[in-house]
């Protein structure tokens, strides 16, 4: 398990999803983005809940191991949505076209304007 200290805060949850939220804040980063993501955490009851973090170039996000006391928080489909989105932007996809027209230009295009 691995705590998240974020904005002043300490959140619980499993190594993986800590581990992908840092990856996926990385890559925000050298992008210049920013994008809201909510992850599962557990509270200090043993109850689950999530939580939302805005991620981005200006985060500070520090995720500090801890033993666990009960069973590991596992959630692997927001592990894989968090990995596919780092690749994504790590590694985006190739046009199928080289004269793409930009998308502002498609719009403008199709306005009324007198």
């Amino acid at each position: 398990m691995q705590v998240i200290m974020y904005a002043g805060g300490e959140f619980l949850t499993g190594d993986d999803i800590a581990d992908a939220l840092l990856e996926y804040s990385r890559a925000l980063g050298e992008e210049d983005q920013a994008q809201l993501v909510q992850i599962p955490i557990r509270e200090p009851d043993g109850s689950h809940t999530t939580a939302r973090f805005l991620i981005g170039p200006a985060s500070q996000i520090v995720a500090k191991a801890v033993p666990a006391d009960a069973y590991e928080l596992v959630d692997e489909e927001v592990v894989a949505r968090l990995r596919g989105l780092t690749r994504g932007l790590s590694f985006p996809e190739a046009s199928t076209s080289d004269e793409q027209e930009p998308r502002w230009a498609t719009i403008r295009d199709h306005d009324d304007v007198a």
